[in-house]
């Protein structure tokens, strides 16, 4: 009886554990079922912003279920992360950060929430070079050497925008004061966007902005770009020098977006986030977007994205300790 018993026990286990598996399959093959909120902690029309929607609009065409972008800009992209980090973790809440996130914790003594044990890396979507983007009207002169001239003939006098305290913006603004000796005062926003409105606007004289949400006003003619970070020239600015070839060698700043999960999400939902935005980036349509705006996909995920995002936050923090830089 009792042998009789555990086997029936036994056969019901094991018919629910199929049961769980089942499901657990099902859910992996069928996810998105609904729509998906991407939370973008920056206003529209910032770098962020410039690869999430050609993201969203290609992962909604291929998944059938729309990836809808939720602007939540202020305090350094660290608002949204904060707001992310607190989502139901159903899978269903995306995070579109950047290089400003593994910066955040050097510049912020507060935060309300931890990068690296709050947030699930699941994707480096972009990667492109820094570059410096003056307004025509405010800079003279046609190149890089007059506009040295002009920033140390008057120290102080210049200003950069940035998109918050704390972004790589602002960042690669203290470290090319830093390499170049010079005095350039920082102009805070609460994203790119504005920042590159009152740029184009005349409001402020420079910025050094991720190439992605600058190319199209470079092409434009409405800003004019000086010198591109690194030791090589990007591929769809040929004619904007490279740093190196400016005689700052060691002037080095790559502006990169990635998405993350709120912490327990669900495995079988990260993994499909991670095929279904690899597909949207990897479309003919998001990759001219990509080369448009000068940038990389490296397709680097999971453990490999973790282990990036973790080397980013130690380099940053050497950055931010030998510039001194504090939030204005």
């Amino acid at each position: 009886m009792t042998d009789h018993f555990n086997r029936r026990d036994i056969l019901r286990t094991a018919v629910a554990g199929a049961a769980v598996y089942s499901t657990g399959a099902y859910a992996q093959a069928t996810w998105p079922t609904k729509p998906v909120t991407m939370i973008v902690p920056f206003p529209a029309g910032g770098g962020t912003d410039a690869f999430a929607r050609p993201m969203a609009a290609q992962f909604t065409r291929l998944s059938g279920k729309s990836l809808v972008i939720d602007n939540r800009g202020g305090a350094g992209g660290t608002l949204g992360a904060g707001i992310a980090a607190k989502a139901v973790p159903d899978g269903y809440t995306l995070f579109m950060g950047a290089v400003h996130h593994t910066i955040a914790p050097s510049m912020y003594p507060k935060l309300d929430y931890n990068i690296e044990t709050d947030l699930i890396p699941l994707i480096l979507v972009a990667s492109v070079p820094q570059v410096l983007v003056v307004n025509p009207k405010n800079i003279s002169g046609a190149g890089f050497k007059e506009f040295m001239a002009q920033v140390k003939a008057n120290p102080g006098k210049l200003n950069y925008g940035s998109a918050g305290g704390g972004t790589s913006h602002h960042l690669a603004g203290e470290l090319f004061k830093q390499q170049s000796n010079t005095f350039i005062t920082h102009i805070p926003y609460r994203g790119a966007g504005p920042a590159l409105n009152d740029l184009i606007a005349g409001q402020v004289d420079m910025m050094f902005d991720g190439l992605g949400s600058s190319a199209g006003h470079i092409k434009g003619g409405r800003i004019k770009a000086l010198m591109v970070s690194g030791n090589k020239r990007n591929a769809a600015f040929p004619d904007v020098p490279c740093a190196a070839e400016l005689g700052m060698p060691d002037y080095n700043v790559t502006t990169w977006y990635g998405v993350w999960a709120p912490k327990g999400t669900p495995a079988d939902a990260q993994a499909r986030a991670i095929e279904e935005i690899r597909k949207a980036v990897s479309t003919d349509e998001a990759k001219a977007v990509w080369a448009n705006q000068g940038a990389e996909f490296a397709n680097v995920s999971g453990p490999q994205f973790d282990a990036f995002v973790k080397s980013e936050i130690r380099k940053w923090a050497q950055v931010v300790k030998a510039s001194g830089a504090k939030l204005d």
